[in-house]
């Protein structure tokens, strides 16, 4: 499918955050987004240390 996920060939989920509110859900995106790529990195780090692909996590 074209978009951003085939243009940088990403094939693995390493972060995800769960909402219930899609306002919150936008805001931390946002906020996410706003910061540098070391504070990214720095997020992924904290929560899964080994970047292990997280897809199965969420699909069961």
């Amino acid at each position: 499918m074209p978009g951003f996920t085939k243009r940088y060939s990403v094939d693995k989920l390493v972060y995800y955050e769960f909402f219930e509110n899609v306002d919150l859900a936008i805001a931390r995106e946002k906020q996410i987004k706003a910061g540098s790529r070391k504070k990214k990195e720095d997020l992924i780090a904290t929560l899964n240390p080994r970047w292990s692909d997280l897809f199965e996590t969420i699909t069961g």
